[in-house]
């Protein structure tokens, strides 16, 4: 059976500056515990903690740049282009100039399984 989603729930973000979060699938809008799909929209100079999620993060950028630092370099992402990051790899996502992004999660993201660094 097909389930309409009229609308996202926003969700508190975590970083150095306020970034909006709208979760349309996932634990808090829909309760789905397999996978959590969240439109992001983060401002010129925001960054977050690391993170090592229990979860595989899928992330399609639709205007501006995601940078993404990893243990093995950094990546940035630009407009029409994705980035898969793997469940235990340790990841840091910024967005030096601002961007709006769609994040997938697999399964759904929860702040007990993201484990931000201290």
């Amino acid at each position: 059976m097909a389930r309409f989603i009229e609308r996202p729930t926003r969700v508190e973000a975590v970083g150095t500056k306020p970034k909006i979060i709208e979760e349309f699938v996932g634990r808090v809008n829909s309760g789905t515990a397999a996978v959590s799909v969240a439109r992001m929209r983060s401002p010129a100079g925001w960054e977050e903690p690391g993170q090592t999620p229990e979860f595989d993060e899928f992330t399609l950028v639709l205007e501006g740049t995601l940078r993404v630092e990893t243990r093995d370099g950094t990546i940035e992402v630009r407009a029409g282009q994705a980035v898969w990051t793997e469940a235990g790899e340790w990841v840091r996502y910024s967005t030096p100039e601002g961007a709006a992004y769609v994040a997938v999660c697999v399964p759904a993201f929860t702040p007990t399984t993201v484990h931000r660094d201290g």
